[in-house]
């Protein structure tokens, strides 16, 4: 497992410019399909036309754990306007699922991977968010541990 966490971070760090600049208020958000960890696809593109956070987190980062009954409160608050997609960047799909059985995300998760993290500018620092708008262009990113706070006042300006 620590093994697979230094490969990736190696490839990050040989194949991202500048040490993956995250990607910028404005820039168009990477579509993917993954398969759900509930045996769906998840589409970025699916959810055209809705406002879109992308948190890209794992079961080994302290902050996204404490981060995800937020997550959960803030998909309920608001259903139908804001889609939160979670993608999981451990190392394998168990370790993953067993965070998701305790927690019971109302929102899709899928297993992320080095390419992944990539062309979202490098997946260096967890957890990381992007609010992407309902045209599919990042609104704005957050990187490392924050204050939530600060997220939902975004999605509610993003929203009005």
């Amino acid at each position: 497992m620590f093994t697979g966490r230094i490969a990736a971070l190696l490839f990050c760090l040989v194949c991202s410019p500048a040490w993956a600049v995250p990607l910028s208020p404005g820039a168009a958000a990477p579509v993917f399909t993954r398969p759900g960890f509930d045996g769906r696809p998840v589409s970025l593109a699916a959810y055209r036309g809705k406002l879109v956070l992308v948190d890209f987190w794992a079961s080994w980062c302290p902050p996204c754990i404490v981060e995800m009954p937020h997550l959960i409160a803030l998909q309920k608050r608001h259903a139908g306007k804001l889609q939160i997609i979670g993608i999981s960047m451990d190392d394998d799909a168990a370790t993953a699922k067993e965070t998701l059985a305790r927690f019971r995300p109302n929102y899709p998760n899928v297993l992320g991977d080095t390419a992944l993290g990539h062309i979202y500018g490098g997946v260096l620092g967890l957890p990381q968010f992007y609010l992407i708008g309902s045209d599919g262009k990042v609104l704005r990113g957050w990187r490392g541990e924050f204050d939530h706070r600060d997220l939902y006042a975004a999605v509610e300006a993003a929203l009005r």
